[in-house]
Formats: C-alpha cells, sequence, structure tokens
C-alpha cells in the first residue's frame, strides 16, 4: 500500500481554499493530469465527481465518493472506480491570516504496479506537492518561483 502526506501554507482563509478545492470543475486549472471534472449531483458527503484524467498517456474516467465533507475544514475523497483503489483526505487549519492544508493519501496500486510501488509512491506525492503548490499560487495570485 502507498502512503503520501505533506502540507502546504496558502495565504488564504481555509474557506476560500475549501471553495476552491471543491470546485470540481476548476480541477484542469490546478492538477495537471486531470483534462474535465464535474460533480454528479449537489456537493457533499456521499456525493461523487467525475474526473477524464491522462494516466501514463491514456485517457481515463475515474469516479470518485466523497468520504468527508466539512466546509472550511475537511473533504476526503475514495475512488470508486479508475486504475487502483485511491483515497484522499485533505485538513485545513486556520493559521493567522491563512491555512495550513494537510493531504494524506492512500493507494493500492496492484499488478504491474506492486513491483514499481516505491517508484509509484514518490511519483504520486511529487506530483500532489506540485498540484497543490499550482493551486496556491493561483489563490494567492503569484507567480511559481
Amino acid at each position: 500500500m502507498l502512503r503520501f502526506e505533506f502540507s502546504i501554507e496558502i495565504d488564504r482563509p481555509p474557506s476560500e481554499v475549501f471553495t476552491f478545492i471543491t470546485d470540481a470543475s476548476r480541477l484542469p486549472e490546478w492538477q495537471s493530469d486531470v483534462v474535465k471534472a464535474e460533480w454528479q449531483g449537489e456537493p457533499g458527503q456521499g456525493a461523487r465527481i467525475r474526473e477524464v484524467r491522462r494516466f501514463l498517456g491514456r485517457r481515463v474516467e475515474i469516479e470518485q465518493e466523497v468520504t468527508d465533507y466539512e466546509p472550511g475544514r475537511r473533504f476526503g475523497l475514495r475512488a470508486v472506480s479508475g486504475p487502483f483503489p485511491l483515497s484522499v483526505m485533505v485538513m485545513l487549519e486556520p493559521r493567522n491570516d491563512g491555512t495550513t492544508l494537510m493531504l494524506s493519501g492512500e493507494a493500492e496500486p496492484g499488478g504491474f504496479f506492486t513491483l514499481a510501488e516505491p517508484l509509484v509512491g514518490r511519483a504520486a506525492q511529487r506530483q500532489a506537492r506540485t498540484d497543490f503548490e499550482t493551486m496556491k499560487h493561483i489563490l494567492e495570485g503569484t507567480s511559481p518561483s
């Protein structure tokens, strides 16, 4: 099982960060492998997000179920379809005038990916960190360094 986690400081309040990360239509702006994403129904716990992503040079559809939905505090997803089981939890904590965002994730790649699990894990964490840095820059209106 792959596990990854990191945190990032964002100079915006938790409510604004939460609103941004849960706006499925904006995922392609900051997640480099997302082609399209949309809510299936109203946002909230138990709802689903359908995504089209690029994965290993292919277009794949992934459906994610919302496992946690507490505005301004936490947002969790679990893949119910796609290349392999994946779950992600985002926790938001107020920090001065901004937010500390903590992300943790787990994946069970299986098959071919079992042999390459350490490499896949490092690549997944690196990609998630890069995507969240992009999101930070968009929210703060700054340019990447």
